[in-house]
C-alpha cells in the first residue's frame, strides 16, 4: 500500500489480495491515512486481484468510521471483479465511485 498525501484527497492505493489474512493490516494504514485526510480519502482498488467478504466487510467499517468524522471514503479505478463484487453484494451504492473521466 501507498500513501499520497497531498492536500485533498489523500489517496490510498492497494494492491493484491484484500482477504481475512490482510485485512487487519490495510484498516490500520487506511485509518491512519484517514487520520492524515481533510475530507476525502480515496481508496484506488486498480492493483487489487482479489477481495473477499473480509475485505469487503472492512472497507465498509472503515467507511462507517470515515462518515462518523464527517469526512467521505471514496473507491476508485474498481477492477472488473470488484465492480462486480460490488454489484452482487448491492454494495455499489453505498461508495462514492470515482472515475477518470
Amino acid at each position: 500500500m501507498t500513501v499520497l498525501a497531498t492536500m485533498t484527497p489523500t489517496v490510498v492505493h492497494l494492491s493484491g489480495d484484500i482477504d481475512i489474512s490482510t485485512t487487519a493490516g490495510l484498516r490500520r494504514r487506511i485509518l491512519a491515512a484517514l487520520d492524515e485526510s481533510l475530507e476525502v480519502l480515496v481508496v484506488d482498488m486498480g492493483a487489487v486481484t482479489f477481495c473477499d467478504a473480509a475485505g469487503l466487510g472492512m472497507l465498509l467499517r472503515t467507511q462507517r468510521q470515515a462518515e462518523a468524522r464527517g469526512m467521505t471514503l471514496a473507491l476508485t479505478r474498481l477492477t472488473p471483479q470488484m465492480t462486480r463484487l460490488l454489484d452482487i453484494t448491492e454494495l455499489r451504492d453505498r461508495f462514492p465511485i470515482l472515475t477518470d473521466s
